[in-house]
């Protein structure tokens, strides 16, 4: 059973996005991911080599927008996630200014992109701590 990530962090989701996966023929992962997958995150129109990829990881939502706890089923293909900024420095230093609704990105496997985001909705980017 899944944890959901306000209890074990003691706060908010940096931010909301919609996300769609893409298929091994589009260069995406053979197969689906579960609750608790950790990818990282980088933005549309980085060069990567130059800024890197972020350590920002998804936890999916359902079609009604509730946390999926079951971790033995996998994710949908498209659907809705909650982001969370893993290292709340790197919140100051760059995602404050970088995310807004509307951003794009991508879920990152080392340099490979697996799947496209978007930024539908702020939630404690702005007020969460940037200190550990």
């Amino acid at each position: 059973m899944w944890k959901p990530y306000t209890e074990q962090r003691n706060h908010p989701q940096d931010f909301d996005i919609k996300y769609h996966f893409y298929s091994e023929q589009e260069g995406g992962r053979k197969s689906i991911p579960f609750q608790g997958y950790r990818c990282d995150f980088a933005y549309e129109g980085d060069d990567i080599s130059k800024t890197g990829i972020f350590m920002i990881h998804p936890e999916f939502e359902d079609e009604y927008g509730n946390i999926i706890l079951d971790e033995n089923i996998p994710v949908n293909k498209s659907g809705t996630a909650r982001m969370w900024i893993l290292i709340p420095e790197m919140r100051e230093k760059v995602h404050k200014e970088r995310i807004k609704i509307g951003t794009k990105g991508y879920f990152m496997e080392g340099s490979k992109k697996v799947g496209e985001v978007e930024v539908t909705r702020i939630v404690g980017l702005l007020t969460n701590s940037t200190k550990e």
